[in-house]
């Protein structure tokens, strides 16, 4: 056999042919290029998609905290309606507190309506990235309520007592229960602040005189002061809340009353501890007080009470408007059933004449 041969049958001699069809430096580079640019713009769509679910989630987490929770973390209503759901026992125990999460998880399936659906579909780490967002969002709407109160509230006080010094907006070295005036609105309605030795108990921390969720604090009564004997007198008719109402809006005034009870004890943290004397923390359980005096009434002759507070409210803030005299005669002489009228005879006249 001759080399040639013997080279030809050996398939590492052969020469290894290319089937590529040869282009340009130049073209190649310009499809490296195209090739990158396409990414980017993946990578952009993907940035802003990304940036539209924040956006979305942050502004879904603002109408969490107007009209769902305060202050509950929304983990926590997670939490409990997950817990519920794997709960066996039908005769156990459950707290308060944790009917207020389930309820609050409800209304929050109600005023967000996807996302229960949304939490069973996501994994861990997803779910995690989407209520930080929501976060965020509830956060920045109680920001932007408390700092509306800000002012408001400091000028309530000051014109309601005129302390020395008076309560600055952003002073919170003067308030709570070291300031006389802030101390006199916050002291539970059982107990006189004019009493020295209340105001020394309170001040102290005795246990005399425990200050908690327990007790309704005197602004929240009509004139600040309560009948013993029938507590729910005057209740909830404080004067800052129709303030509030009349400038920024009659929607959210349980909202409203918590706040206002929290930018009063707006102090140092020293002097919030007298706020923590019993379980828990009593400026995050006092909201729960305000919305159960109005949901969660004992029977009717209650929520026919409930309904005359409303109705007490809406009287005060807009006045006596006589809607109950206005009969249908004098409705249909009105200008939106007069215009409904006319609109209709226009429409036959136009089909009687075609």
């Amino acid at each position: 056999m001759s080399a040639s041969q013997h080279d030809s049958g050996n398939p590492q001699s052969q020469d290894v042919v290319s089937l590529s069809l040869q282009t340009s430096p130049d073209a190649r580079a310009k499809q490296k290029i195209a090739t990158l640019l396409e990414d980017i713009e993946i990578l952009k769509q993907d940035k802003a998609t990304k940036n539209r679910k924040t956006t979305y989630y942050v502004s879904q987490g603002r109408a969490i905290r107007r009209m769902v929770i305060l202050y509950n973390p929304i983990e926590d209503l997670v939490k409990e309606n997950d817990r519920r759901c794997e709960e066996t026992n039908d005769d156990s125990t459950v707290e308060n507190s944790q009917d207020c999460l389930q309820r609050s998880y409800i209304e929050l399936s109600k005023v967000l309506p996807w996302l229960h659906e949304k939490l069973a579909k996501i994994d861990n780490e997803e779910s995690e990235d989407m209520i930080k967002k929501l976060k965020r969002g509830m956060d920045s709407a109680r920001g932007d309520d408390t700092g509306t109160l800000k002012d408001l509230v400091a000028t309530w006080v000051n014109v309601e007592y005129s302390p020395i010094p008076l309560i600055m907006p952003g002073d919170k070295h003067h308030r709570g229960f070291v300031n006389n005036a802030c101390g006199k609105l916050l002291c539970p309605v059982e107990w006189h602040w004019e009493d020295a030795l209340v105001k020394a108990g309170i001040r102290d921390r005795t246990t005399a005189f425990i200050v908690s969720e327990n007790s309704w604090p005197s602004f929240m009564y009509e004139n600040y002061t309560a009948d013993t004997k029938n507590l729910e007198r005057g209740l909830m008719k404080l004067k800052l809340l129709l303030m509030f109402i009349a400038s920024q809006g009659f929607k959210w005034m349980v909202k409203v009353m918590a706040l206002i009870f929290l930018r009063i004890t707006d102090a140092p943290k020293d002097d919030q501890t007298m706020l923590r004397h019993a379980k828990g923390d009593s400026s995050h359980d006092c909201v729960h007080c305000l919305p159960d005096f109005f949901e969660h009434a004992p029977g009717p002759a209650a929520q026919a009470r409930v309904r005359e507070l409303l109705e007490w409210w809406t009287r005060k803030v807009f006045g006596r408007n006589h809607r109950q005299d206005l009969t249908q005669d004098v409705i249909s002489q009105m200008s939106v059933s007069a215009l409904a009228v006319q609109r209709q005879q226009m429409e036959d006249a136009t089909f009687d004449s075609n």
